[in-house]
């Protein structure tokens, strides 16, 4: 195994340098805020019934799971998340379509917004270019123009999420979030100084998680009303950062379903390692008290319990907090196999069997 605090080598196998882009996530959320806020949107004159996100993948749809969570009790009409071809048929002139692709070229979301547009939505889109924006171009689709990088949007998160929250504060659809964009900034800028790679694995907490989990199957629990999508994120990010397969599931509702697998055969149940996501200002009572017979029950059980707790001045930062946390992790997991995080070769190699005729 790799030895996290060889800090050489640890940068050395991560070639393609998703460790200083996930350090530096305070530049991206600031420069994202910048580019989101010059966006010129015309306010259009009706009355939204639903927001429907067309994205897919650890960037696009991920990002409008958190967008969801973080306005639970603000929004008040629904954010539908489609990740497929096609789109539900509640779509008409009254919805608001955010159209999201970090490449442009993401074919099922291309496939949804040709249909939104035959459906007469109102369109946003967001993208770095590709087809997407050739298309908003000849539709006269307002589209806001994001930074490429190297093509990953995983770890492009900041210019997908700010944009649409800043996106329906235009649209007068939520409050100005200035403030709150701006402390988790701040936050990034803190806790990149506890996660980053110069940090010793003894201050480490991300650094320590990763290693613990090295023979084990990683499984994510988060919470309603704002950590599922958090959890979301964190399996995802397993599977493209530190290729591994993982699972996540959500607190109350696992505990009418899944908890009962919690029986199966100890030499299987042992393979796994939960990561579950606390908070001690934003979890109810309820939720506290079902966290902690989880944690209870499936410590003599499981290979290992790990708790990790957010933090932050309010409910984005909170939730970022373990977003932050989750990526480091996913980062450092495979590094300290020896494997390289940022490429997605079997995701290509899906793509191009796609592609054959």
């Amino acid at each position: 195994m790799i030895n996290l605090d060889d800090v050489e080598k640890v940068r050395e196998i991560d070639s393609m340098n998703s460790l200083s882009a996930t350090e530096n996530y305070d530049l991206q959320f600031e420069e994202a805020i910048n580019i989101a806020q010059n966006f010129e949107i015309d306010k259009p004159n009706r009355i939204f019934q639903e927001i429907v996100v067309l994205g897919t993948g650890g960037g696009s749809s991920v990002a409008a799971g958190l967008l969801k969570s973080y306005l639970f009790d603000e929004l008040n009409i629904p954010v539908i998340i489609n990740q497929g071809y096609n789109i539900p048929a509640c779509v008409d002139k009254d919805s608001l379509v955010l159209a999201i692709s970090h490449s442009g070229n993401t074919e099922e979301t291309l496939s949804a917004y040709e249909q939104a547009v035959k459906a007469g939505a109102h369109i946003v889109a967001v993208t770095a270019g590709g087809k997407l924006k050739e298309m908003c171009q000849k539709d006269n689709v307002p589209c806001l123009i994001i930074p490429y990088d190297i093509g990953h949007p995983r770890r492009d998160i900041g210019y997908i999420f700010v944009p649409m929250v800043v996106i329906l504060s235009k649209l007068g659809l939520i409050e100005d979030k200035t403030e709150d964009l701006k402390s988790l900034v701040d936050l990034f800028g803190d806790l990149k100084n506890r996660y980053g790679a110069d940090i010793p694995t003894k201050q480490n907490e991300a650094k320590q998680i990763a290693a613990e989990l090295y023979g084990h199957i990683p499984l994510v629990y988060g919470s309603l009303d704002y950590y599922d999508s958090v959890a979301w994120r964190i399996k995802n990010q397993f599977g493209e950062n530190s290729k591994l397969m993982a699972f996540y599931n959500v607190i109350p509702n696992l505990h009418h379903d899944e908890a009962v697998g919690w029986d199966m055969p100890a030499e299987l149940i042992s393979k796994f390692y939960l990561i579950l996501l606390r908070d001690d200002e934003l979890d109810s009572p309820k939720i506290k008290k079902r966290k902690d017979i989880t944690a209870e029950m499936l410590s003599a059980r499981m290979g290992k319990v790990r708790q990790v707790y957010a933090e932050g001045p309010n409910r984005l930062c909170r939730m970022f907090s373990l977003v932050y946390l989750g990526d480091f992790i996913t980062l450092y997991a495979p590094i300290y196999r020896g494997v390289d995080p940022t490429p997605v070769n079997i995701i290509n190699l899906f793509k191009q069997k796609m592609a054959e005729s």
